[in-house]
């Protein structure tokens, strides 16, 4: 099965001079027709407490059927060969769905969080199942960011179309009748109020803000996101350039990524040096390795 995109390239607005590591954004536009998209797939739902059921693709089938599928960067097949979950500056892990993201859920479930009427980012979404529970309540817009162009390509689109049918359901309550079980919709109905990213966030960032006005976030996902230190930098910015001046960002991660270097320790240094951002703890998780859901605001000026 074969997907074919346009592209928006980051590159139009940048120096041509590439570095290494760096990935040139893409904006993603979904085909007229969408259904092929869904052809020949596995699924699974997620389900929690009063949170919406979550349909996604399974990652497992995916990668298995890595030779069926349109993958340019050869990430499918580079990520069965090396048996790792991350090749730096190859793949940065977004056909799993990691621990982290899971806490964040259970979080928002517990908080009774809705978001009718916001802007949300999902930064590093892998399959997206953040920006699609904001989707599947009420939030006015969901803006999907990934390193990797198959990512978005295999994994969160694909993912967002399964959701689609209902994405509406829970955002629209004014009525008894919207109540009732509503027909379902078209896709293009949901994929009106998303838009998918693919790329390393220097670049992502310049694509975004070359569009006037750009676009600021009410809430911003993003869950292990900083298991790189060298990342840092480049993912403040983000933050500081998009998020609204009264926004929050949703950060799920472990205490320390063994082997990598980075964690919720560093970062909250980083962030600290910067004197930009508010940290607030939300969760603590002590099972296997320790894991954390924080909250971050912009601090507030006289």
């Amino acid at each position: 099965m074969y997907l074919f995109f346009l592209y928006q390239e980051a590159g139009k607005h940048q120096d041509s001079t590439v570095e290494t590591g760096v990935k040139k954004a893409k904006e993603h536009i979904p085909p007229q027709d969408c259904e092929h998209l869904l052809e020949n797939t596995v699924t699974e739902t997620f389900s929690l407490g009063t949170l919406p059921p979550i349909h996604y693709l399974n990652e497992s089938v995916l990668e298995q059927t890595a030779s069926e599928r349109a993958d340019r960067e050869m990430i499918l097949s580079q990520n069965i060969g090396s048996h790792s979950d991350l090749i730096s500056g190859v793949y940065e892990g977004g056909l799993r769905i990691w621990e982290c993201t899971i806490d964040l859920l259970e979080h928002l479930e517990s908080e009774g969080e809705t978001f009718s009427g916001k802007r949300v980012l999902d930064l590093g979404c892998g399959a997206g199942l953040l920006g699609i529970l904001a989707l599947k309540r009420g939030a006015k817009e969901v803006h999907f960011q990934d390193y990797n162009s198959t990512v978005i390509e295999e994994m969160t689109l694909p993912n967002v179309l399964l959701n689609c049918d209902d994405a509406d359901e829970e955002g629209n309550s004014d009525s008894a009748a919207s109540k009732k079980k509503s027909p379902e919709l078209p896709p293009q109905v949901g994929l009106a109020r998303c838009r998918f990213f693919s790329g390393d966030w220097t670049s992502f960032l310049s694509l975004v803000l070359s569009s006037e006005p750009h676009p600021q976030y009410d809430l911003i996902f993003t869950s292990e996101t900083i298991y790189n230190t060298a990342y840092y930098p480049s993912l403040h910015e983000v933050l500081l350039q998009l998020l609204a001046p009264a926004g929050l960002v949703y950060l799920a991660t472990k205490a320390h990524y063994f082997g990598v270097g980075g964690g919720l320790h560093l970062f909250e240094s980083f962030v600290e040096q910067k004197d930009v951002f508010n940290i607030k703890s939300l969760k603590e998780v002590e099972e296997g390795l320790k894991r954390h859901v924080v909250a971050l605001s912009f601090k507030k000026r006289d």
